[in-house]
């Protein structure tokens, strides 16, 4: 029954973007590439108990190296497929120092290096400065162009359906065993065999080229990126989505990122009423985040795939 389920919802999913307008299927292109960051996100935090609150800088970084290699006249599907390889290394090289640290000085670390990488773009004239990248050209396969918004649509279903089965093979393969029992207790964990440190180092930079994948998905939908586009924010939306779906689960990331998106979108809608102030919008979003944190921490601390789990055993 469960699979038979998760087949129905995978073919309405696929068939979804041919009966939405085009700001509808702008949002379900967005929830797509977050669902594939917060799909990483949620193995970080949920198997290898790391808090990064940097996740948008993978995210930029891999928006950035698909635009500036096709920008500089590299073939468009090239610079897609570059973009999650330099997002992982660059986890791999700043994760060997980074991953060190525990707890909230991890957090904090993460935070810093993606406040250091948004004052790298914005000062550099080579990633277009503060005025941002332009001039991004539609992805191309040979002599198919995608230039509209339903062929991003299935292209970030594409995209986030090998996430999905990358993140699913790794947990249920040896590897994910010992992730498990790294969740559970790193001393016990290192007890057993398990190589904790080199785990970590993996996961984080498999959760980095997830999120570098959708960057490169991200660039060419838009055409254009500037700092301003990765906000610490949209890291703090990351984790909010991974606990809200359920950390350590695949299919939380999913439900965690469509949840928050829509809920976003909804919040950007009250606040640009008539008679709102301009700030509304962004202060709805703080507030509504700390509230559904706390509500979720309090009733569904595991997050509401787990919960559904648990009433359906029930």
């Amino acid at each position: 029954m469960r699979t038979a389920l998760l087949l129905a919802l995978a073919a309405a999913t696929l068939a979804l973007p041919s009966i939405l307008d085009g700001q509808q299927l702008g949002i379900y292109v967005l929830a797509g590439l977050a669902a594939m960051v917060t799909v990483g996100l949620s193995l970080l935090m949920g198997y290898a108990g790391q808090i990064s609150l940097g996740q948008a800088s993978f995210y930029a970084i891999g928006a950035y190296t698909a635009g500036l290699l096709a920008v500089h006249g590299t073939p468009p599907l090239l610079g897609l497929l570059a973009a999650p390889v330099v997002a992982a290394t660059f986890a791999t090289v700043v994760g060997i120092g980074v991953l060190r640290l525990r707890g909230h000085y991890l957090a904090f670390a993460t935070l810093a290096m993606q406040l250091i990488l948004l004052s790298v773009l914005a000062q550099s004239e080579w990633a277009g400065g503060a005025i941002g990248l332009q001039g991004i050209p539609q992805l191309s396969v040979g002599s198919v162009e995608l230039d509209e918004d339903i062929h991003y649509a299935y292209l970030v279903w594409a995209g986030l359906a090998v996430t999905l089965l990358v993140a699913r093979n790794l947990v249920a393969s040896r590897a994910g065993r010992g992730l498990r029992a790294l969740a559970t207790s790193e001393v016990a964990a290192a007890a057993s065999g398990v190589p904790v440190g080199r785990y970590r180092l993996a996961v984080f930079a498999l959760s980095a080229a997830f999120a570098g994948l959708a960057g490169g998905i991200y660039a060419f939908y838009l055409g254009y990126l500037g700092p301003g586009s990765f906000p610490v924010l949209l890291s703090v939306e990351y984790v909010v989505m991974a606990v809200v779906g359920g950390l350590g689960t695949v299919a939380g990331g999913v439900v965690g990122a469509v949840a928050i998106v829509l809920l976003v979108q909804l919040l950007n809608d009250i606040g640009t009423q008539p008679g709102m102030p301009s700030y509304a919008p962004s202060v709805l979003s703080y507030a509504v985040y700390g509230l559904l944190l706390v509500l979720v921490v309090l009733y569904l601390p595991r997050g509401i795939v787990p919960a559904l789990r648990r009433g359906e055993r029930s």
